[in-house]
């Protein structure tokens, strides 16, 4: 494939749904007209994040959405030949599910259940269970929403299901246990970069980065968008405050060049990890 342009998105979204798919097309009509081919907005665009890790206000929690309700179809009719990721609280069988979806103007071209989920996350949300890739316009392509990235089987499981780029929304916050004054140099803000840098230098893929930024009730979120190459490296970033990290690449040329001499998925050693098929992990 040739050269493909790519944004990641950091921005606040609240609860408000008209006012937020006012945002988010308005954002993707410029996307559109500056060239963009994929565009990764954060987790919980489509309204908001819980307001608590430890103890979510149940009686406030985001509005859950149907997959193939208006609210999506507004974002696949303005998404055009535009690649688009977005979070939202998806209804599934009386179930909510943090989640995301991958459209363009074709309609859903692949979705995403967040699997892991910190502290009190299990009251608002039940948990997926598959991490799946899925073909796009811009190549084959997985997503994960916060929390899955800490997890380096998140990651390789899509790697090793073809995906080349992997979008990762966030809802991240700043720590809730030990806040520091300044964002750079909170705990959740290194670990937030570590994470971005180590998935896509690891399965050596293209990860592209999007979080959430601003307050939504105890909860301050980093921002620090970004897309790094498959080694390491960061291409384009927006730091703490909201912004666009935009940056060209050809990604099927920069992933063969970064496998051509070390190739980490076809190097490893599974014989050797037999615990990763034990559920207990021992």
């Amino acid at each position: 494939m040739a050269p493909i342009r790519i944004g990641a998105l950091a921005a606040h979204f609240g609860r408000d749904i008209d006012r937020a798919i006012l945002k988010i097309t308005t954002i993707i009509e410029s996307a559109r007209r500056d060239g963009l081919d994929l565009l990764v907005l954060p987790d919980a665009s489509l309204g908001g994040y819980i307001d608590s890790l430890r103890n979510p206000d149940v009686s406030e929690l985001p509005p859950s959405l149907d997959i193939d309700g208006p609210e999506l179809a507004a974002i696949i009719a303005a998404a055009g030949e535009l690649t688009v990721c977005i979070g939202y609280t998806e209804l599934k069988d009386g179930l909510r599910y943090n989640a995301a979806a991958c459209v363009s103007g074709d309609g859903v071209l692949g979705s995403h259940r967040k699997v892991h989920q910190p502290l009190g996350e299990s009251l608002a949300y039940a948990a997926g269970n598959r991490f799946d890739a899925f073909d796009t316009p811009v190549g084959r392509m997985g997503m994960l929403i916060d929390y899955d990235k800490t997890f380096p089987e998140s990651a390789r499981t899509l790697a090793l299901d073809g995906a080349r780029i992997i979008a990762a929304l966030s809802a991240w916050p700043a720590s809730v246990t030990d806040r520091a004054s300044n964002l750079s140099n909170d705990r959740q803000s290194r670990l937030f970069d570590l994470y971005d840098a180590a998935r896509a230098a690891e399965n050596q893929v293209v990860l592209v980065s999007s979080n959430q930024t601003g307050v939504m009730g105890s909860l301050r979120f980093l921002g620090q968008a970004k897309i790094v190459g498959p080694g390491g490296d960061v291409l384009a970033k927006t730091w703490a405050k909201g912004g666009l990290a935009v940056c060209d690449i050809d990604v099927d040329a920069e992933v063969d060049r970064a496998r051509r001499v070390l190739y980490h998925l076809e190097e490893r050693r599974v014989d050797t990890y037999p615990n990763l098929l034990d559920e207990k992990g021992s």
